[in-house]
């Protein structure tokens, strides 16, 4: 099994290091690896082929052999999402990660029940899909921020991908003839607000579109829209 580590520092071949108390546990108590095993870390940089050189139970030194792979070009998706509760909200965290999202942006918005994510879990969870996925860099994820705020920071440099309930129109391949930042936008439990909506509308960077002709959880509607918008980005 190839094990693969997020390692935050920058890594050089032929040098060494000590390992996180996480990682070390990880290491020594769950794969119960030896001195002389391999094992893979990667950043934003690439991924580097690595030897364990010591081994206790609270100490792990290794060794970065060879870069073995490169850094390709990241995603120019990202997901603005608004928050909903704790067993759903880890979920999306999860599989957009594993989709290939660039960044998330958790939201507020009026009829939104969650106020506020835990920084410091959603993180770990997105770095644990980042090495089960086979990808480099892990989303960034940013502060939570009003709806309203949001939308008044978007320039002209993204396209604002609106799932809309109340569209009819699907994506397009010329809605991506630009190579702008695409950022999907995906409403709380309950759609947003009449009035929210009509503010959304009314940016001239948003494109609203339809996943389906049911209604689906946020959980489903993040898979489903990133799914959609991978398939068309990514044609020649």
């Amino acid at each position: 099994m190839n094990i693969r580590l997020y390692h935050l520092d920058s890594i050089q071949e032929n040098t060494t290091s000590l390992l996180s108390k996480e990682h070390t546990h990880y290491v020594v108590n769950v794969m119960r690896l030896k001195k002389g095993s391999y094992l893979n870390f990667f950043n934003k940089n690439g991924e580097w082929k690595s030897k364990i050189i010591f081994l206790d139970k609270d100490r792990v030194e290794v060794k970065f052999l060879e870069k073995i792979k490169f850094p390709n070009n990241l995603s120019n998706v990202e997901l603005a999402i608004c928050l909903v509760k704790k067993n759903p909200m880890e979920n999306i965290l999860q599989k957009v990660t594993e989709l290939g999202v660039r960044k998330i942006i958790p939201l507020v918005s009026e009829r939104t029940e969650v106020k506020e994510l835990n920084q410091e879990r959603a993180k770990k969870i997105v770095v644990e899909a980042t090495e089960q996925s086979n990808q480099l860099s892990p989303p960034e994820i940013s502060e939570v921020v009003k709806l309203k705020d949001f939308l008044e920071s978007l320039d002209n440099s993204t396209k604002l991908l609106f799932a809309d309930l109340n569209s009819k129109d699907k994506l397009k391949i010329s809605d991506f003839k630009d190579n702008k930042n695409l950022t999907i936008l995906i409403g709380p439990e309950g759609d947003f607000s009449p009035s929210e909506r009509e503010f959304i509308l009314s940016f001239a960077m948003v494109i609203p579109f339809t996943m389906s002709k049911n209604i689906l959880r946020s959980d489903t509607a993040a898979i489903s829209a990133i799914s959609q918008v991978n398939l068309i980005n990514n044609k020649p």
